[in-house]
């Protein structure tokens, strides 16, 4: 064995060989794949070989039309023979509509078809039940092998190296860095590792220390015996019932996910240790466990009563506790995972390679995949039992429908505010993001609002009337929110200031108390992160962001600090400080009966207060438009500083207010949210945000900004105040489609739909966006429009 090379890519499976390849066509020739046994022997090789298109994601559905673009180059068995999705509910219905409408801003062929269209497409379905469907032509099946064994022939024509029967026993790194990989065949020097390691990426991850949140789940499918002389049938999804169906040769492979599942080695207290020689191998038949599968399949195709079974397959697949790809460069540097498939990494192991390579070669990836990077795991995520709760619940939720504000149950409450008890007592609706318990309205509060302000369709069902009742308190009189959960990053240090001024496209080491709204830019001069930074020494500043962005930013952070040799420290401080806004008109009339203090000073400074009895850092920001503050204290002060507050209040007609109230205050203003509105693929000029840019000064990315770009985030607001769309949603002006939603709202002030769109088009402009099939007419405006 070679004793050296630049990339080691552990795993030959799907994933790894599609990595090495694309890695091979950007010109990486020192690559060297190792597996453990021959290639597919990890889940590859019993993969039931589905690839679905579509996803609610922008990103996933773009990674998935790659693969099928690739596969239709390779010699692996791939059968473009289209994709029937099935809907045996209403509510499954609407949900099709909205992703045809999803489809049509990717150019994604998929349509709606009638009950009799899909019984001539698929005429072994019993259409009993069915209340209608859709079908993409462009989705097709491939053979799993096949396409591994294709992907690595393309690999060593690229010049990459495969050692099979290479069992790698350890990880070595170096000041943070990994510097190499110990196999059972000697030790190979490298500068970068790329764990895809499917079942075993949680096994290989600790031999770096690294934590890799994935449970491997026991999954099922048969083989039938010949059933149908049919030469091309479709895939078939009933997800009502839980089950699939493609077709092999004469018979048909039908799977699906029990409500009921077996997670395989991992346990509440245990990692998941899978047998050393468990390669090339299936799990036992658990034909009890299928048995709720198997009725509901003989319901959509009677002939599944009678049919003979070949074999059923039972084999493990590594999920994660979300459903969504673990990507990306970890904490250990130059170690990298491409892991965590969730039952569907044959449809994007094309993608998936193609990310990975370019993430590997430019440093950072070309497409925005926050959702699936690695740096989204909290710390809590290192336990197993916390990981395995969250696993389970995804797992048996597979073909769920996603309502607008679906909630998550399992491993909750875990983090919460230190006046969680007090919202407990008054009524609070919680939510969960980040492992923490939020507050996203009120009940106390619903008899406040108008039940006739419901919106239409999706948007209405988990809907409170709270929300209007909380937002109006707030533009009239005071609200006051629990914003304990945004994560909270200290830098500090000598070189803290100048670390900060290369990464903020703002000016950020500015006067002590100053507090800055920046973003931290990407070398293409994307949005990485979006956060205040509130300078509080020479050498001491203070990063807030997003409850669920803190992981992301603070990886950024620390990856900049190395990449430029900045001995900055960098800390996660969320834990420390409670934090609760208080804005609206009669805010100061509130804040000033509590502190001797003045409270005079600017918008966008800092100051050190007394409210009552609690020592805070006072923020003079806002995030809904009223003005008012974001007050921090240590957090073992938090339950006194919140009954101080809201003892004042309540008098003035303060409320006590959620997120979606938050969430309705600042689209009527405006305010941008990271990972919908803006992100890793939009700049600042086109979010509107070319006031934040400071040209003059160097910093990461500037030389990538155009600041006259050919689209800007644009307002629109529908004509139909009940019709809410809420993001992805098609925008068309003159029959084209320009884009899609990227958030939307009723703003309760305005009385107005609100949607926002990257549009090439200025205000004034009348389009259309397609809520629930519907198009609905709207006009772009300029925002804010509060003001």
């Amino acid at each position: 064995m070679s004793d050296s090379a630049r990339i080691v890519v552990i795993g030959g499976g799907v994933g790894g060989t599609s990595v090495a390849c694309h890695l091979t066509q950007l010109g990486e020739r020192d690559v060297v794949l190792l597996d453990r046994d021959e290639l597919t022997s990890g889940s590859t090789f019993h993969s039931a070989g589905l690839v679905g298109q579509l996803r609610s994601d922008p990103t996933l559905t773009r990674m998935n039309q790659y693969s099928v673009e690739l596969y239709r180059t390779l010699d692996a068995g791939w059968t473009e023979c289209g994709g029937i999705k099935l809907a045996s509910t209403p509510e499954r219905m609407a949900e099709i509509r909205r992703q045809i409408g999803w489809a049509r801003t990717f150019g994604l062929p998929l349509q709606e078809i009638s009950v009799a269209e899909a019984v001539e497409l698929f005429p072994l379905m019993d259409p009993e039940g069915v209340v209608g469907a859709a079908y993409l032509p462009t989705d097709g099946q491939v053979d799993p092998s096949q396409l591994c064994y294709a992907l690595a022939a393309r690999a060593r024509e690229g010049g990459a190296r495969l050692r099979t029967r290479t069992r790698v026993l350890g990880i070595t790194t170096a000041r943070g860095r990994v510097t190499g990989v110990r196999t059972d065949q000697g030790d190979i020097d490298c500068e970068i590792v790329v764990n895809c390691g499917g079942m075993f990426a949680a096994e290989i991850g600790r031999m770096a220390g690294v934590r890799v949140p994935i449970v491997p789940m026991s999954h099922q499918y048969v083989v039938t015996d010949a059933c149908h002389d049919h030469t091309a049938l479709p895939t078939l999804r009933d997800p009502d019932l839980l089950v699939y169906y493609r077709q092999e040769v004469q018979g048909l492979v039908m799977g699906g996910y029990e409500r009921t599942c077996a997670p395989w080695t991992a346990g509440p207290g245990t990692f998941d240790a899978v047998p050393p020689d468990f390669n090339g191998r299936l799990l036992p038949e658990d034909w009890a466990r299928f048995e709720e599968i198997s009725d509901n399949s003989r319901i959509r195709v009677p002939a599944m009563a009678d049919v003979g079974i070949r074999k059923l397959i039972n084999g493990p697949e590594a999920f994660t506790p979300d459903n969504e790809f673990c990507l990306g460069e970890t904490e250990v540097g130059g170690f990298f995972v491409a892991a965590g498939f969730c039952a569907h990494g044959i449809a994007g192991a094309g993608g998936i390679g193609k990310v990975m390579a370019e993430w590997i070669v430019e440093g950072e990836p070309a497409m925005d995949v926050r959702h699936m990077d690695i740096r989204r795991f909290s710390s809590h995520y290192r336990s197993p039992s916390y990981t395995l709760k969250r696993a389970v619940e995804n797992y048996e939720t597979y073909y769920d429908i996603r309502y607008p504000g679906h909630e998550r149950s399992a491993g909750r409450p875990l983090r919460v505010s230190p006046a969680y008890a007090w919202h407990q007592s008054h009524g609070a609706v919680f939510g969960e993001k980040a492992g923490w318990e939020r507050v996203n309205h009120y009940a106390a509060n619903e008899a406040g609002g108008d039940d006739g302000e419901r919106p239409a369709g999706w948007a209405g069902r988990a809907w409170s009337p709270a929300t209007g009742a909380e937002h109006r308190a707030t533009r009239t009189a005071a609200g006051l929110f629990d914003e304990s959960s945004f994560a909270k990053i200290e830098v500090t240090g000598p070189e803290a200031a100048a670390l900060l001024e290369w990464v903020c496209d703002n000016r950020v080491a500015r006067e002590v108390g100053a507090v800055t709204y920046t973003q931290a830019l990407n070398r293409r001069g994307g949005i990485e992160c979006d956060f205040t930074v509130t300078r509080r020494g020479e050498e001491e500043f203070l990063v807030v962001t997003g409850t669920a962005c803190g992981t992301h930013d603070l990886g950024w952070l620390r990856k900049q600090a190395a990449l430029t040799g900045s001995a900055a420290r960098i800390a996660d401080v969320t834990g420390r400080y409670a934090c609760f806004a208080l804005w609206g008109p009669r805010a100061r009339e509130i804040l000033s009966g509590l502190t001797p203090d003045p409270l005079g000073f600017p918008f966008m400074s800092s100051r050190e207060l007394t409210v009552g009895d609690v020592p805070v850092l006072a923020l003079r920001v806002t995030f809904v438009g009223e003005h008012g503050w974001e007050l921090y204290c240590s957090s073992e002060y938090g339950l006194a500083l919140w009954r101080t507050l809201w003892e004042a209040g309540e008098p003035h007609g303060m409320a006590a207010c959620g997120y979606h109230a938050i969430d309705s205050l600042r689209l009527e203003k405006g305010y941008r949210v990271w990972g919908a509105d803006i992100g890793p693929e939009t700049t600042p000029y086109e979010a509107g945000l070319g006031f934040c840019v400071k040209p003059d000064k160097e910093f990461l990315g500037r030389d990538a900004l155009d600041p006259d770009p050919g689209r800007r985030l644009r307002c629109v607001t529908l004509s139909d105040p009940r019709a809410v769309a809420l993001g992805n949603e098609p925008v068309r002006a003159d029959g084209q489609v320009l884009a899609r939603v990227t958030s939307g709202g009723y703003g309760y002030t305005a009385r107005e739909s609100i949607a926002y769109a990257y549009l090439p088009v200025e205000p004034g402009a009348e389009v259309e966006i397609e809520v629930e099939g519907a198009w609905v007419p709207g006009t772009v405006v300029k925002a804010p429009l509060v003001p």
